[in-house]
């Protein structure tokens, strides 16, 4: 993805904020804020942002348990399994 066409000063962004807010939802292209030249910050629209946490939730998730298998933390499917029936048994 190329964002060289996604790149803007401050001062568009401070006179064209509605269009900016109307593009960014319908393109769902991040558009970066330029200060004196320099890149400052990344704007994107809500529904890419609320992925973009939802994802880096999950690669959490995958993290922890790829530690917790390397530690050694795991246990065999037939003990899970035995676990889940006695609370099944008992739950009835």
């Amino acid at each position: 993805m190329r964002y060289s066409s996604q790149i803007k000063p401050i001062s568009y962004l401070k006179a064209n904020a509605a269009d900016v807010l109307t593009d960014l939802a319908d393109s769902r292209q991040p558009l970066i804020i330029t200060q004196n030249g320099e890149a400052k910050a990344v704007l994107q629209d809500i529904a890419s942002f609320e992925e973009t946490q939802e994802t880096l939730a999950l690669l959490k998730i995958l993290a922890l348990g790829r530690q917790q298998v390397a530690a050694g933390k795991t246990t065999p499917i037939g003990d899970v399994i035995a676990q889940l029936r006695v609370k099944r048994s008992d739950n009835t």
